[in-house]
């Protein structure tokens, strides 16, 4: 074998050994390409979502936070509505005609003296009411003792007990609106689904 069948020999194998290498390396970078593209394919499959589930938060927050306050707008204007409606009370109550509003008081009056077991009785009223009050007090061992603000009834105290009954429009009115107010709510506000709480 002359030397330079040797040398092509060697050349031969260095060239095979090179494309081996080259095809080793190449299947090398493949592989390795291949696995940087996946990885970044999941981070930016990742980040989507991230990125996702933060605008669903943001949405849910903004969402919960619009609801919240629709929610106390029309509780606000639901208590607006409610205290229109009792101060139309208050003011028929206030501007009651005379026959009705004689026998309401007589009533409150004969209400409140139930209370008492003897004693002097002393009666309050409202201002415009006196002159009704003392002609109704003629039928009843009472007097009238002096003013107090309000739609109209009667406040009673006994000179012999500490005891004092206040039967006037108001705390009646106050009564009947604690127990009716939900029915009341419910009445004007039949397509909504809020419940409201007297105001103290």
């Amino acid at each position: 074998m002359s030397l330079e069948t040797v040398v092509e020999d060697i050349r031969e194998e260095a060239r095979a050994r090179a494309e081996e290498i080259r095809t080793e390396a190449d299947s090398e970078a493949e592989e390795i390409v291949g696995e940087a593209e996946a990885e970044a394919e999941e981070i930016r499959a990742q980040r989507e979502r991230e990125v996702e589930r933060r605008i669903e938060q943001e949405r849910e927050r903004r969402l919960s936070s619009a609801t919240l306050e629709a929610k106390q707008e029309r509780l606000k204007a639901r208590r607006t509505a409610l205290s229109t409606v009792r101060e139309r009370v208050e003011e028929r109550l206030a501007e009651l005609e005379e026959d009705r509003r004689k026998r309401l008081t007589r009533e409150t009056l004969e209400a409140a003296l139930a209370e008492f077991d003897g004693g002097e009785i002393e009666v309050y009223c409202r201002p415009a009411d006196e002159e009704l009050v003392e002609g109704i007090l003629t039928e009843y061992d009472a007097t009238l003792a002096g003013e107090v603000e309000c739609l109209g009834g009667v406040v009673v105290e006994s000179t012999a007990s500490r005891v004092r009954v206040n039967n006037t429009f108001d705390s009646l009115l106050e009564d009947v609106w604690d127990d009716e107010i939900r029915e009341i709510s419910d009445r004007l506000f039949a397509d909504e689904d809020l419940e409201i709480e007297p105001e103290k």
